[in-house]
């Protein structure tokens, strides 16, 4: 792709005072507001056509770099969700699925142009505050290109993030009960020791790359009604906003979606700001971890895009969240991680209500696999468990009141069962209740039957009379 040459600066949002492009900041000394990149828009841009359809696509939109830092991230799915769609009763609802990226998450994105901007300032050690994503990926590109990676992250972090992190050789500090807590840690850090920021809430060059979303979404799509995205620091939902805003600039698209920005119940400041509410959350709490920011960094940036996208705001319980993973893997086989699940269960309470019409189209933003949050993870594995036990006591139980008529061999039990499991394991759930005394065996006409005892009919009775009180 023809490079054209884009002038971008930082910008601050408040005051406007103009800075340097490199290196990234995030605040303005002259009135604390957060920096920005502005690129210039004024010249007409076509987008080459014949260049493969990932992140890079759209370097003509980003900050300018010289290197190119990748792992072939970015042109990732935008699926119809049929299933769910008639489930909820809407005509059009797609997912688009950040999972497929390189380390499994749209962080990939902000990874990929902050460790081109880190090889282009020859700098040989970045440092980041994480809870997860963000961390994986910036250690997977780091390993990559050959810069150490100093990770911060909180106390409460998913196991399945940070096994990333070490298996990329990241050196990991724990710091803090929170991410908030943690961001400090590294903004420290970098000051004291010269090393690249980046951290996502403190590097504007991560909301840039994550713009490059809503520009795949009009591509594929178009333009939808509605934009649903979870909220942690809130910079997620600002860059999609973005994304599309700069479109509309461009001339590419004529509107911009309704913005659903989604938080947790027992973590939602961006929503309190929107509703004017004023809480504290001295101990915030959520299982979706990406989600758990007492103090989000992007919350005006967030409540202003929602705001002039006269979209709105949700806030889920935990359970919500854990139904709509299930939802979402059972009708659409996509694992979900927690936090971006929130966006399924928004929208159906949104549809619920009626406050989103049946007709209108909606995009809800897959930032992560489920394979990363291993709190889901453990609880499917003893609903597993829970169910390959009830499965086996449900066999003996067949078995004896089988036997509880009349005598019979293992064979004769199989076919009586509709050959549902291998002769084999009926074998051993037979053996295995010989062994416990409540069958007994014989041999006849050269065959091993097997025969109920007191004992094996009064564990029927027990289980009659469980089922009574149920």
């Amino acid at each position: 792709m023809k490079r054209v040459q884009r002038l971008s600066v930082l910008q601050c949002v408040k005051c406007g005072n103009a800075a340097e492009p490199y290196p990234p900041r995030n605040r303005c000394p002259k009135c604390g507001g957060l920096y920005e990149y502005k690129i210039d828009l004024s010249r007409p841009l076509t987008l080459d056509s014949t260049a493969n359809f990932t992140f890079w696509r759209y370097q003509n939109l980003l900050p300018e770099v010289k290197n190119q830092a990748t792992m072939h991230e970015g042109g990732t799915p935008l699926y119809r969700a049929e299933r769910l769609a008639r489930q909820m009763d809407m005509s059009q609802l797609f997912l688009k699925d950040e999972t497929r990226n390189p380390t499994n998450s749209f962080r990939d994105r902000g990874a990929a142009l902050m460790v081109s901007n880190i090889l282009d300032l020859n700098y040989k050690v970045a440092a980041c505050a994480s809870n997860g994503n963000m961390g994986a990926s910036l250690a997977a590109y780091c390993a990559k290109y050959g810069v150490a990676c100093h990770l911060v992250i909180p106390k409460l972090v998913d196991m399945g993030k940070l096994a990333q992190m070490l298996v990329y050789d990241a050196v990991i500090e724990e710091f803090g009960e929170t991410v908030d807590e943690s961001i400090g840690r590294a903004e420290k850090i970098a000051q004291e020791t010269g090393w690249y920021q980046a951290t996502a809430e403190l590097n504007p060059l991560v909301l840039e790359a994550q713009k490059t979303i809503a520009y795949e979404v009009a591509e594929q799509h178009g333009v939808p009604d509605w934009f649903v995205v979870s909220m942690g620091s809130g910079g997620t939902l600002y860059s999609a906003w973005k994304g599309f805003k700069e479109l509309r600039e461009l001339g590419k698209i004529d509107r911009i979606p309704r913005f659903v920005g989604v938080q947790a119940e027992g973590c939602s400041p961006i929503i309190d700001e929107i509703q004017g509410v004023k809480r504290n959350y001295p101990k915030p709490t959520t299982q979706a971890i990406g989600l758990l920011f007492a103090e989000p960094v992007h919350k005006d940036l967030a409540s202003k895009a929602i705001k002039e996208s006269k979209g709105t705001a949700v806030s889920i319980s935990d359970q919500e969240i854990f139904v709509a993973e299930q939802q979402i893997a059972k009708l659409e086989g996509l694992f979900a991680e927690p936090a971006s699940s929130g966006t399924i269960a928004a929208l159906t309470k949104l549809r619920d209500k009626g406050a989103i019409g049946r007709d209108e189209s909606a995009v809800c933003l897959i930032t992560g696999s489920g394979l990363k949050a291993t709190d889901v993870l453990q609880a499917l594995s003893k609903r597993r468990k829970s169910a390959m036990v009830g499965a086996e006591f449900s066999t003996k139980e067949k078995l004896l009141r089988a036997l509880d008529s009349q005598d019979r061999y293992g064979y004769e039990l199989w076919k009586e069962l509709g050959k549902t499991m291998t002769r084999s394991a009926i074998y051993q759930h037979l053996n295995e209740m010989h062994s416990r005394g409540l069958l007994s065996s014989h041999v006849k006409k050269g065959k091993r039957y097997f025969a109920i005892t007191e004992r094996g009919r009064r564990v029927l009775k027990a289980i009659d009379d469980v089922k009574t009180l149920l």
